[in-house]
């Protein structure tokens, strides 16, 4: 992967972290971001793995579809 490609990816990554309002939720202490992604990363390897990915990978269409619509909707911008 190109330097700017990369960069692009992990700006975007860092965005998804910010949206999901993990950066809110920890006061952005880093260290407690870190644990939780090691966490979560660890419940995707786990027994139940292929089901754990499949549920996050519904929750996260579900948020972009509601995120999509919610910027399509008349009116929106005022929300």
């Amino acid at each position: 992967m190109a330097r700017r490609e990369r960069t692009r990816h992990l700006i975007e990554l860092g965005g998804l972290v910010q949206k999901a309002g993990l950066v809110d939720l920890t006061d952005d202490d880093r260290a407690m971001i870190y644990g939780a992604l090691l966490y979560v990363a660890a419940r995707g390897r786990g027994d139940d793995g292929s089901s754990v990915l499949a549920l996050w990978k519904r929750r996260g269409k579900r948020a972009f579809d509601a995120e999509q619509d919610a910027d399509t909707t008349p009116g929106a911008e005022s929300l």
